[in-house]
């Protein structure tokens, strides 16, 4: 199934990996926010960990041209260092519901987030964006 996006870093519009692998490959983006998450500063990109009670998170929901779509997985997968069932992946594609802010609806989406391993050293360590906005970090 050929599921939205929710981006919330380096793939928002206007920053330099949406310029690079979204630009006139997408339907629409809107602003959304992702619920029971919590944001972390990495170094050059943010990373979302699930924990109940956290958010939201703010991003976009990006959804794919349809003829773009299966190349754009594989590219975004590539770009997040995914790899399914590989324990050195910095993140993990999941599906969440974002809800999107113009009209309130849960949305089923494709997001990346922290990796098990990564996920736990950002806990334990690491820097969290309180605004949930990776925009708003400084």
């Amino acid at each position: 199934m050929a599921l939205p996006f929710f981006v919330y870093g380096t793939l928002r519009p206007g920053e330099v990996n949406h310029d690079l692998l979204l630009r006139g490959r997408t339907r629409s983006e809107e602003p959304a926010r992702l619920a029971d998450a919590v944001l972390y500063q990495g170094p050059g990109y943010p990373y979302a960990v699930g924990e109940a009670g956290g958010g939201p998170v703010s991003g976009e929901l990006v959804t794919a041209l349809p003829e773009a779509y299966e190349e754009l997985l594989a590219e975004l997968d590539r770009l997040e260092e995914y790899v399914p069932g590989d324990p050195r992946s910095l993140y993990e594609r999941v599906e969440r519901k974002a809800v999107r802010a113009a009209d309130g609806a849960a949305v089923r989406a494709w997001v990346y987030v922290a990796a098990p391993a990564v996920a736990a050293r950002l806990r334990a360590r690491g820097q969290v964006i309180a605004s949930g906005d990776w925009r708003a970090r400084e």
